[in-house]
Protein backbone atom coordinates (compact mmCIF):
# COMPACT_ATOMS: atom_id res chain seq x y z
CA UNK A 1 0.00 0.00 0.00
CA UNK A 2 1.42 3.37 -0.93
CA UNK A 3 1.60 6.22 1.54
CA UNK A 4 -1.27 8.04 -0.20
CA UNK A 5 -3.36 4.87 -0.33
CA UNK A 6 -2.80 4.32 3.39
CA UNK A 7 -3.86 7.91 4.08
CA UNK A 8 -7.01 7.33 2.03
CA UNK A 9 -7.79 4.21 4.06
CA UNK A 10 -7.45 6.21 7.27
CA UNK A 11 -9.85 8.88 5.95
CA UNK A 12 -12.38 6.19 5.01
CA UNK A 13 -12.62 4.90 8.60
CA UNK A 14 -15.58 5.67 10.82
CA UNK A 15 -14.86 8.50 13.24
CA UNK A 16 -14.46 6.22 16.27
CA UNK A 17 -12.19 3.83 14.37
CA UNK A 18 -10.08 6.76 13.16
CA UNK A 19 -9.75 8.04 16.75
CA UNK A 20 -8.64 4.58 17.91
CA UNK A 21 -6.15 4.35 15.04
CA UNK A 22 -4.66 7.75 15.90
CA UNK A 23 -4.49 6.91 19.63
CA UNK A 24 -2.67 3.67 18.91
CA UNK A 25 -0.29 5.39 16.53
CA UNK A 26 0.49 8.17 19.01
CA UNK A 27 1.27 5.65 21.74
CA UNK A 28 3.32 3.53 19.34
CA UNK A 29 5.50 6.55 18.54
CA UNK A 30 6.09 7.17 22.24
CA UNK A 31 6.72 3.54 23.16
CA UNK A 32 8.97 2.89 20.15
CA UNK A 33 11.01 5.99 20.96
CA UNK A 34 11.38 4.87 24.59
CA UNK A 35 11.82 1.12 24.17
CA UNK A 36 12.50 0.45 20.49
CA UNK A 37 10.44 -1.09 17.72
CA UNK A 38 10.43 -4.48 19.42
CA UNK A 39 8.48 -3.05 22.38
CA UNK A 40 5.39 -4.86 23.60
CA UNK A 41 2.31 -4.31 21.45
CA UNK A 42 0.23 -5.11 24.53
CA UNK A 43 1.90 -2.14 26.26
CA UNK A 44 0.97 0.12 23.36
CA UNK A 45 -2.65 -1.06 23.52
CA UNK A 46 -2.72 -0.63 27.33
CA UNK A 47 -1.30 2.90 27.21
CA UNK A 48 -3.82 3.89 24.56
CA UNK A 49 -6.67 2.57 26.71
CA UNK A 50 -7.69 0.07 24.04
CA UNK A 51 -7.71 -3.71 23.81
CA UNK A 52 -5.12 -5.76 21.97
CA UNK A 53 -7.86 -6.91 19.57
CA UNK A 54 -8.46 -3.31 18.52
CA UNK A 55 -4.73 -2.87 17.93
CA UNK A 56 -4.61 -5.96 15.72
CA UNK A 57 -7.65 -4.83 13.73
CA UNK A 58 -5.73 -1.70 12.75
CA UNK A 59 -2.22 -3.19 12.66
CA UNK A 60 -2.21 -6.91 11.84
CA UNK A 61 1.45 -7.30 12.83
CA UNK A 62 4.39 -5.39 14.28
CA UNK A 63 5.79 -4.45 10.86
CA UNK A 64 2.49 -2.83 9.90
CA UNK A 65 2.67 -0.67 13.03
CA UNK A 66 6.33 0.24 12.44
CA UNK A 67 5.42 1.12 8.85
CA UNK A 68 2.63 3.43 10.00
CA UNK A 69 4.90 5.12 12.55
CA UNK A 70 7.65 5.63 9.98
CA UNK A 71 5.26 6.85 7.24
CA UNK A 72 5.33 10.49 8.43
CA UNK A 73 9.12 10.48 8.32
CA UNK A 74 8.97 9.00 4.82
CA UNK A 75 6.71 11.82 3.65
CA UNK A 76 9.12 14.39 5.08
CA UNK A 77 12.09 12.67 3.44
CA UNK A 78 10.33 12.52 0.08
CA UNK A 79 9.46 16.23 0.30
CA UNK A 80 13.08 17.02 1.15
CA UNK A 81 14.32 14.89 -1.77
CA UNK A 82 12.05 16.81 -4.18
CA UNK A 83 13.45 20.12 -2.94
CA UNK A 84 17.05 18.89 -3.06
CA UNK A 85 16.56 17.61 -6.61
CA UNK A 86 16.48 21.29 -7.67
CA UNK A 87 19.74 22.11 -5.91
CA UNK A 88 22.54 23.48 -8.11
CA UNK A 89 24.94 21.33 -6.03
CA UNK A 90 23.79 17.74 -6.59
CA UNK A 91 26.59 16.07 -4.62
CA UNK A 92 25.91 18.13 -1.51
CA UNK A 93 22.17 17.56 -2.01
CA UNK A 94 22.70 13.78 -2.00
CA UNK A 95 24.85 13.94 1.14
CA UNK A 96 22.33 16.13 2.93
CA UNK A 97 19.50 13.74 2.11
CA UNK A 98 21.46 10.67 3.20
CA UNK A 99 22.21 12.41 6.49
CA UNK A 100 18.50 13.15 6.96
CA UNK A 101 17.67 9.53 6.18
CA UNK A 102 20.07 8.36 8.90
CA UNK A 103 18.59 10.83 11.40
CA UNK A 104 15.03 9.68 10.68
CA UNK A 105 15.98 5.99 10.85
CA UNK A 106 17.65 6.60 14.19
CA UNK A 107 14.57 8.21 15.74
CA UNK A 108 13.26 4.83 16.96
CA UNK A 109 15.43 2.08 18.39
CA UNK A 110 15.20 -0.98 16.19
CA UNK A 111 14.10 0.88 13.08
CA UNK A 112 17.50 0.79 11.31
CA UNK A 113 17.55 -3.00 11.52
CA UNK A 114 13.93 -3.25 10.36
CA UNK A 115 14.66 -0.99 7.38
CA UNK A 116 17.70 -3.06 6.44
CA UNK A 117 15.60 -6.22 6.54
CA UNK A 118 12.87 -4.56 4.47
CA UNK A 119 15.41 -3.65 1.79
CA UNK A 120 16.03 -7.37 1.27
CA UNK A 121 12.42 -8.57 1.62
CA UNK A 122 9.93 -7.18 -0.89
CA UNK A 123 7.04 -8.71 1.06
CA UNK A 124 7.92 -6.76 4.22
CA UNK A 125 5.31 -4.38 5.60
CA UNK A 126 8.02 -1.70 5.44
CA UNK A 127 8.44 -2.13 1.68
CA UNK A 128 5.81 0.56 0.93
CA UNK A 129 8.13 2.97 2.77
CA UNK A 130 11.34 1.60 1.28
CA UNK A 131 10.35 1.71 -2.38
CA UNK A 132 9.63 5.46 -2.67
CA UNK A 133 12.77 6.21 -0.63
CA UNK A 134 14.88 4.14 -3.02
CA UNK A 135 13.32 5.97 -5.98
CA UNK A 136 14.01 9.37 -4.40
CA UNK A 137 17.57 8.33 -3.58
CA UNK A 138 18.10 7.11 -7.14
CA UNK A 139 17.06 10.51 -8.56
CA UNK A 140 19.47 12.35 -6.27
CA UNK A 141 22.24 9.84 -6.97
CA UNK A 142 21.73 10.14 -10.73
CA UNK A 143 22.07 13.93 -10.54
CA UNK A 144 25.31 13.56 -8.56
CA UNK A 145 26.61 11.05 -11.13
CA UNK A 146 25.70 13.38 -14.01
CA UNK A 147 27.65 16.16 -12.28
CA UNK A 148 30.69 13.87 -12.16
CA UNK A 149 30.70 13.88 -8.36
CA UNK A 150 29.87 10.21 -7.81
CA UNK A 151 31.25 7.05 -9.39
CA UNK A 152 29.08 5.41 -12.05
CA UNK A 153 29.20 2.00 -10.35
CA UNK A 154 27.61 3.09 -7.03
CA UNK A 155 24.10 1.56 -6.79
CA UNK A 156 21.38 3.25 -4.77
CA UNK A 157 20.67 0.00 -2.92
CA UNK A 158 24.17 0.03 -1.47
CA UNK A 159 23.74 3.63 -0.35
CA UNK A 160 20.43 2.87 1.33
CA UNK A 161 21.86 -0.14 3.14
CA UNK A 162 24.84 1.98 4.15
CA UNK A 163 22.56 4.56 5.77
CA UNK A 164 20.73 1.81 7.69
CA UNK A 165 24.07 0.36 8.83
CA UNK A 166 25.29 3.76 10.00
CA UNK A 167 22.01 4.42 11.83
CA UNK A 168 22.32 0.98 13.45
CA UNK A 169 25.91 1.67 14.53
CA UNK A 170 24.88 5.03 15.98
CA UNK A 171 21.98 3.35 17.79
CA UNK A 172 24.45 0.99 19.47
CA UNK A 173 26.66 3.91 20.56
CA UNK A 174 24.23 6.44 22.09
CA UNK A 175 26.99 8.19 24.06
CA UNK A 176 28.59 9.42 20.80
CA UNK A 177 25.99 11.61 19.04
CA UNK A 178 28.47 12.69 16.36
CA UNK A 179 29.25 9.11 15.29
CA UNK A 180 26.65 8.91 12.48
CA UNK A 181 27.97 12.07 10.82
CA UNK A 182 31.57 10.89 11.05
CA UNK A 183 30.75 7.46 9.64
CA UNK A 184 28.77 8.95 6.76
CA UNK A 185 31.62 11.31 5.87
CA UNK A 186 34.16 8.50 6.10
CA UNK A 187 32.09 6.12 3.97
CA UNK A 188 31.17 8.64 1.30
CA UNK A 189 34.75 9.65 0.61
CA UNK A 190 34.84 6.47 -1.47
CA UNK A 191 31.99 7.64 -3.72
CA UNK A 192 34.11 10.10 -5.69
CA UNK A 193 34.90 9.36 -9.35
CA UNK A 194 38.66 9.39 -8.75
CA UNK A 195 38.56 6.55 -6.18
CA UNK A 196 39.93 3.10 -7.08
CA UNK A 197 37.26 0.56 -7.97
Amino acid sequence: MTTSAAAGTTRAMRADARRNYERLLAEARTVFAEEGTDASLEEIARRSGLGIGTLYRHFPNRQAMVNAVFREAVDALLDQARELARSPRPHEALLEWLGALIAHAGAYRGLPGALMTASLDGSSALSPCSVPLYEAGERLLERARAAGAVREDVPVGDLMRLTSAIAFAAEQTPNDPALAGRLLTLALRGLGPDQPR
